[in-house]
């Protein structure tokens, strides 16, 4: 019978049935027949235009009499203004504009609770590459020229710059009038059970100190903004950001205007993993210089600048003790953690809970502490990099459960499934752990990395490794606290049967506009391509909080698909009407509202759009979700709860070279909880990607300074994996539904990461018997390492 009518409606369409991407091969590839979009492999909706290079990103925005900004930075890490003087390059021919720091003299910052920074310095700079003035020209020749000719008179100070600098309290202070002890920027001390006493009957007790090195997001895209003033006095900015809302909020706050008076657009942003969430100094810098000047001001940052701005992964010291009983059942664990913050608190307070409170999400244990502290540093200001502040203690805990495994004598694939925490349960600490298919990745990633044959038998040299983690589904608390919903869509159905859906999202290459699409599609019955996704724009769609923290899917999902029924409702009453049928024996597919007993009983979308029209009035709706009210009750109980947890178990294996101490990755396999794949390829896609910068950490990446100066500021120095050094990647899709998420999807976009730089190190353990407990694990680590060994 959907044969039937799915070869009328092609035919109808005039699609044929041996066409891929025909409707026809979408109606019947159903592995759920209930579903007829969802769980689909469907291209993004971009995609036609990324591919033929018309997608428009923030660099490609062309403005009339528009001119062009350069930042001035910093050469110094630490060191007080005394005086700027800006007259020569005001002199210079093609200059249009100067700004200073005393131009905008407010503070602004992510997080309202810890606002530390300038848009443009005015008192101190904290970080080479901290920015003390802008200049807009004609060219952006001429304006770099201009900035080089403002002269600032400094007064250098020492330096912090390191973890163990910054807990001196004889040194100076970054901020003074943040750190209340040395330069302490977050303390968090949380205890749930009685560790002594957990400890004490302990049968084995194993304590390690790790190192997780910092490292950049290396976007495609570097960080870009214009900006424009109308004549009413209304700005409007185009910006390559993940969080319109919150950019939205800040730039009304510093430029102290109506938020009505601001309008944000991001345009197709060319990849974010968490470094295109703070407000930056580009953004308000573009906006004054085009104050001042009368004209559209655009500002793209060059790689190095990217660098500079950084907001990517902190360098982190874990101390951690673990006790276990005889069979390795975990007793208490104990993770200490120091994060090397830089110059700046960015979402500091965030990361510092979530390098301890998402441990127990993975593993169960009764009794667990923490004792974290973000410190102030002479560097760029680290912030979220995707997995955010998880990532580090996860890398601690993984490798600590391998030596576990060791002493004790059994497989680290079993223990992890012996200690797996279990679903519909809650951690020691009050997180609620909905669905959970951790064993079943481990199962899954073991079976098809062939474990079993492997671990422990390979030949010296060749090796391979598996960790697991969890991760959120979306952060359950806004970074200000209010009562509204953290994410809205509205919808209209105009009446030739297309459909807009307008949500405030930021696409920054995960497909989130895609998942919208293919949401609307599924419930009203039509064809992707019959669905517009407008995205982003702070005039023309309602609040999303953004694209952090793996929300978009279950967020917007849910709001996109509550919009979507409404409107599915009075089109089936319309619908019914003419059919003469009760609504209860329609469904919806195909372009086609049809009756379930008879499909050759209906009426076409666009004719069912007008009688609705008719009946009901203009066809709009809206939707909106807020996350369920979880939060344990203790201070700081709000960090780290979520609708729903994902999992992930990764397997790598690898060889060495003993040598020349290279590591060549042979091949990693990802199995993943994300509850449903509401487009596998593009989960998939998102998965590879968590893999590739997972083991791009634990090959190479590292932010390093020498005196305040990257040691790396280029792609041709700052060494990221290339096809040539990646691996063949095999995903697994662990389905688990959740009913928390839409059609019960959960995340795929960070999750996965985590478990590949501990993968990695347990791999290289295997394959040369040397232990490392850092990240990353270099050339130069690996032939030191085999020297002592030998």
């Amino acid at each position: 019978m959907l044969a039937r009518l799915a070869a009328g409606a092609a035919r109808s369409f005039g699609l044929r049935p041996q066409d891929d991407t025909s409707f026809f091969h979408m109606a019947i590839d159903t592995r759920a027949p209930e579903l007829f979009t969802i769980g689909k492999r469907l291209p993004k909706i971009d995609a036609w235009a990324k591919v033929a290079g018309t997608a428009r990103f923030v660099d490609d925005i062309q403005l009339p009499r528009m001119a062009y900004g350069r930042l001035l930075r910093s050469p110094h890490p630490h060191a007080r203004i005394l005086h700027v003087d800006a007259s020569k390059a005001e002199a210079v021919p093609g200059v249009v504009a100067v700004a200073t720091g005393q131009d905008l003299p407010r503070m602004w910052g992510i997080m309202p609770t810890t606002i530390d920074e300038y848009p443009l310095a005015v008192d101190k700079v904290r970080y080479v590459g901290d920015p003390v003035a802008a200049v807009a020209a004609l060219d952006e020749e001429t304006a770099e020229a201009a900035c080089n000719l403002i002269e600032v008179a400094y007064e250098v100070l020492e330096p912090i710059m390191s973890i163990e600098a910054a807990l001196d309290e004889s040194k100076p202070k970054v901020h003074e009038d943040k750190s209340k002890r040395a330069n302490i920027m977050k303390e968090v001390h949380l205890e749930f059970g009685d560790l002594d006493k957990a400890f004490a009957e302990s049968d084995l007790v194993m304590e390690g100190e790790y190192w997780f090195e910092g490292s950049n997001h290396v976007p495609i895209e570097t960080h870009g903004a214009v900006a424009e003033w109308s004549p009413d006095g209304k700005v409007t900015l185009w910006t390559s950001t993940q969080v319109v809302h919150y950019i939205h909020r800040e730039v009304a706050k510093v430029f102290q205007l109506p938020l009505s008076h601001v309008r944000i657009i991001a345009p197709p942003v060319g990849g974010g993993f968490g470094g295109k969430c703070d407000p930056f100094a580009h953004e308000a810098a573009a906006i004054l210089l085009a104050k001042k000047s009368g004209r559209p001001v655009k500002i793209t940052l060059d790689r190095e600048e990217v660098f500079y701005a950084h907001r990517g992964r902190h360098p982190v010291k874990i101390k951690l003790k673990t006790g276990v009983d005889a069979e390795g059942n975990i007793k208490a664990l104990h993770s200490r953690t120091q994060l090397d913050g830089g110059g700046y608190a960015s979402y500091g307070i965030a990361t510092t809970f979530y390098t301890g409170c998402l441990i127990p999400t993975t593993y169960k244990t009764d009794n667990f502490r923490f004792d974290s502290m973000r410190l102030y540093t002479n560097k760029p200001a680290c912030g979220p990099k995707r997995g955010h502040g998880s990532t580090q203690p996860r890398f601690a805990v993984e490798v600590q459960l391998d030596k576990i495994a060791e002493k004790l004598g059994k497989d680290p694939a079993e223990l992890r499934k012996q200690i797996a925490i279990e679903p519909w349960t809650k951690t020691v600490s009050g997180f609620q752990i909905t669905t959970c298919g951790l064993v079943e990745t481990i199962d899954r990633a073991v079976e098809a990395s062939g474990w079993k044959h492997k671990f422990r038998q390979l030949p010296f040299g060749h090796g391979i490794g598996i960790a697991s983690s969890a991760y959120m589904s979306g952060a359950g608390t806004a970074i200000y606290w209010n009562d509204m919903p953290h994410t809205g869509v509205q919808m209209k159905i105009d009446r030739g049967g297309g459909v807009a859906v307008f949500c405030g999202v930021a696409d920054i290459g995960q497909g989130c506009d895609s998942t919208l699409a293919y949401i609307a599609a599924e419930e009203l019955g039509i064809d992707v391509s019959d669905v517009r996704v407008l995205s982003g724009d702070s005039d023309l769609t309602p609040v999303d909080l953004g694209s952090y923290s793996s929300r978009v899917t279950l967020m917007a999902g849910n709001a996109c698909r509550e919009a979507a029924q409404k409107l599915r409702k009075l089109l089936f009453e319309a619908a019914a009407e003419y059919l003469e049928l009760p609504v209860e024996r329609l469904a919806a597919a195909w372009r086609r509202i049809f009756d379930i007993e008879n499909p050759d009983h209906y009426i076409d979308f666009d004719q069912a759009v007008w009688k609705a029209e008719a009946k009901h009035g203009t066809l709009g709706s809206v939707g909106s979700y807020t996350p369920p009210k979880n939060a344990p009750d203790y201070r700081g109980g709000t960090v780290g709860i979520t609708p729903a947890y994902s999992y992930t178990t990764g397997v790598v294996e690898l060889h060495v070279d003993v040598d020349t101490g290279q590591i060549a990755i042979d091949k990693a396999w990802a199995a993943h909880d994300l509850g449903k794949a509401l487009n596998p390829v593009n989960a998939e896609a998102q998965i590879e990607g968590c893999v590739y910068m997972g083991l791009a950490e634990g090959l190479g990446e590292e932010q390093i300074f020498r005196g305040g100066l990257h040691k790396k500021p280029s792609l041709l120095d700052y060494k990221i994996p290339t096809f040539l050094e990646m691996p063949p990647i095999e995903v697994i899709l662990v389905e688990t539904d959740d009913p928390n998420g839409p059609y019960g999807a959960k995340e795929a976009g960070e999750g996965p990461l985590n478990p590949f730089p501990p993968a990695f190190a347990n791999a290289v353990y295997d394959a040369i018997g040397v232990r490392f407990d850092k990240v990353p694990i270099t050339p130069t680590d690996v032939l030191k390492a085999l020297r002592r060994r030998a």
